[in-house]
């Protein structure tokens, strides 16, 4: 197991910002949670029309992951899944935007039949406008997550960028490091040996990586 990756999607884009004729990547722009938001909501609107794995494959990444409980490249691993007769149904709760708008991470609740859980999602949107998510991930809980009255929203300060930080996991722990391109939005996820996981979202508040995100997963029980 490796202890330390960086995503293939994380180095292109550390590289991508240092380039000053990638206006794209580079430019501030104004604060749009709405726009992950409305993907997200319709990433779970798929899932109950055209079935939950179709869903999950149309709308992934190149290189998403999700954890099945061990960390998977995500199109390599929905080839093999058929739709459930019942699709998991959820809501986003919160989103966390970078400062550059071109990156941002919903969490928030899902039900499917008694069983409830919360989930994480971490977005990625391209030149071309197109938003896929790149993380997923989630777990059951003993008690449903309350729904808000409103969905909370937070970006990144802008200006000053903070250094890269610079993560290892334990021996026998497949972590990996994203970044958003401007650096102001990251996602850690870490599976240890024994299967449990934690992902973790920071912001930039333009003094540090503040944590926003902290989910745990413990390992899955033994047959």
């Amino acid at each position: 197991m490796r202890r330390l990756l960086v995503t293939a999607l994380g180095m292109t884009m550390l590289s991508g910002c240092a380039a000053p004729h990638d206006e794209f990547r580079n430019r501030p722009l104004a604060a749009n949670p709405s726009a992950f938001i409305a993907a997200e909501i319709g990433f779970a609107r798929l899932a109950q029309e055209k079935g939950q794995w179709t869903a999950f494959r149309e709308t992934a990444h190149p290189d998403a992951v999700m954890f099945v409980p061990q960390r998977v490249k995500a199109r390599d691993w929905l080839k093999a899944q058929k739709d459930p007769a019942e699709a998991v149904k959820w809501q986003p709760h919160a989103v966390y935007v970078s400062c550059d708008g071109n990156s941002g991470a919903t969490t928030g609740a899902w039900q499917k039949g008694p069983a409830n859980g919360f989930f994480t999602t971490v977005w990625t949107r391209d030149e071309k406008g197109r938003i896929n998510w790149i993380l997923d991930h989630g777990d059951e809980l003993k008690t449903p997550r309350e729904a808000p009255d409103f969905i909370a929203s937070k970006q990144a300060v802008c200006g000053s960028r903070p250094a890269v930080p610079i993560e290892a996991g334990a021996e026998g722990d497949d972590m990996a490091v994203g970044l958003s391109a401007d650096q102001t939005l990251s996602w850690t996820s870490t599976v240890r040996a024994d299967k449990s996981r934690r992902v973790t979202i920071r912001l930039w508040d333009g003094k540090d990586m503040t944590t926003v995100v902290d989910d745990q997963v413990a390992a899955p029980k033994q047959p």
